[in-house]
């Protein structure tokens, strides 16, 4: 793994070293502060750089083209709700998706990682963490060509780990708004004046090609702006639960990537 991550100046092969422990610390710090936390160079430009030339040709030929208009919920109603409120506004996401079973290399490799999913369930307070059994969703890596974006949304799960693989010339960048609802308050209203572009909390930040960037979005509102210029934005996104043998159903996998295991 040396070949593709620095372990000196990020050492998740020395669990319980003081210099991991020192990792993890900063990390929570970040997490309980920020919502997120950020590894500049996490993987060595030298691996980057021969993923994505591997992967951009299958961006041409294999890749599943994700086009959706949504709502930031992505469900067609919310109890309680009318259906013309503001915080129902629909928005377009656009991207090109190459799933787990089209993705190998170095992004598989540090998927499958034991010492990887150990570090990120420290940084997170859990126990354990397991890649998922399912053959497209466990690692899927995404292109944002000229003009498409991953429009606002909530998660579903508590975190997201993502590694961002090439940085576009302009746009694509990342915009969130932090614990803009909780679980006893929707904030439908706040959430409204977001989608309205009127929340003076909302945050912009940009990330260099290599980093891992990992985030609460459950109830933090995000998305990704239209990429602008020539070059795509490439961003791998790697999937773990907190139990072993995780899969999509079927149609999740259908709505998701065009197709079923």
């Amino acid at each position: 793994m040396q070949s593709i991550i620095d372990l000196d100046l990020y050492p998740l092969d020395r669990p319980e070293s003081p210099e991991w422990q020192a990792l993890v610390g900063s990390a929570r710090a970040d997490l309980a502060r920020d919502g997120m936390f950020n590894l500049a160079d996490f993987v060595r430009q030298g691996p980057l750089q021969q993923t994505v030339a591997e992967l951009t040709p299958k961006f041409a030929t294999e890749a599943f083209t994700h086009k959706r208009r949504h709502n930031i919920y992505f469900r067609k109603s919310i109890e309680g709700l009318p259906p013309d409120h503001p915080a129902l506004q629909e928005v377009e996401t656009v991207n090109r998706t190459l799933c787990g079973d089209q993705v190998g290399g170095a992004i598989r490799a540090l998927y499958e990682w034991p010492a990887f999913a150990a570090f990120l369930a420290a940084t997170m307070d859990k126990p354990a963490l397991y890649p998922m059994a399912d053959p497209l969703a466990s690692h899927n890596v995404m292109c944002y060509r000229e003009g498409e974006g991953l429009n606002w949304h909530f998660d579903r799960s508590e975190f997201t780990v993502t590694l961002l693989l090439q940085a576009p010339d302009a746009g694509g960048e990342f915009e969130y708004r932090s614990d803009l609802r909780s679980e006893s308050d929707p904030n439908y209203d706040g959430v409204a004046r977001l989608l309205q572009g009127a929340d003076p909390e909302m945050r912009r930040l940009r990330l260099n090609a290599g980093t891992l960037n990992v985030f609460r979005g459950k109830n933090t509102a995000h998305r990704v702006t239209p990429v602008k210029g020539g070059r795509d934005r490439i961003i791998a996104v790697l999937t773990y639960y907190e139990r072993p043998g995780a899969r999509f159903t079927t149609e999740e996998q259908i709505g998701f990537y065009g197709r079923a295991a």
